[in-house]
């Protein structure tokens, strides 16, 4: 089976990113990543979707998280698309139920070549504080979460919904639903062997 690799490089006046993605890996992470909790994010994500994924991601942090997390999101979404090609030979669809303590949640997605996101997270919209590298007091704005999944959807041409059943801490219902994303996108890229590697879709093609 040929190599389903890609890397994707994007520089704005805003944010200057670039990841590579091997949606047949191993989960891990090398990315070097500014943001604390969203390094986090990210590392769960390939841990749990067994991709690889490396990088840099550089942004204007002195405005807000904003532009840096939507963004790479962005970029991420066209590794997807990128590595998956014409999608000949995927399940194309996935969904996953993952628990993590008091919070349930769950991630469906479709690689059908269309655009959407539903986000009900549920977050507080109160930012996660934590202690950065330097000793210094750090965030995530948790109402940057939607506007990653947004912009990833953008970038695989996918669509994804994603929903906490239940929960009380916004950082599981965050790192669930990451974990779930990246089992429900595991199973919908992963390669099915009765399909013989014809394109999922009634039309022939995915557009």
């Amino acid at each position: 089976m040929a190599e389903r690799t890609a890397t994707v490089e994007r520089n704005t006046k805003e944010t200057q990113i670039k990841l590579s993605l091997n949606l047949d890996g191993s989960g891990k992470c090398n990315v070097k990543n500014p943001i604390g909790f969203f390094d986090h994010m990210l590392s769960a994500f390939c841990k749990h979707g067994l991709f690889d994924l490396s990088g840099e991601l550089h942004g204007d942090l002195e405005v807000d998280q904003h532009h840096l997390i939507e963004d790479t999101g962005i970029v991420l979404g066209m590794c997807f698309s990128k590595a998956l090609g014409d999608c000949a030979g995927i399940y194309r669809s996935g969904c996953f139920i993952y628990p993590m303590d008091e919070s349930l949640l769950q991630a469906s997605v479709d690689f059908g070549g269309r655009s959407f996101c539903v986000c009900n997270a549920s977050l507080t919209g109160i930012p996660l504080v934590s202690i950065g590298q330097d000793g210094k007091e750090a965030s995530f704005q948790t109402d940057c979460f939607e506007d990653f999944w947004q912009g990833f959807v953008s970038g695989a041409k996918c669509n994804l919904h994603l929903d906490t059943i239940r929960g009380r801490s916004d950082h599981h219902k965050m790192e669930g639903l990451f974990k779930a994303a990246a089992r429900a996108i595991r199973a919908a890229v992963e390669i099915d062997a009765r399909r013989n590697g014809e394109v999922p879709s009634t039309k022939g093609v995915i557009v």
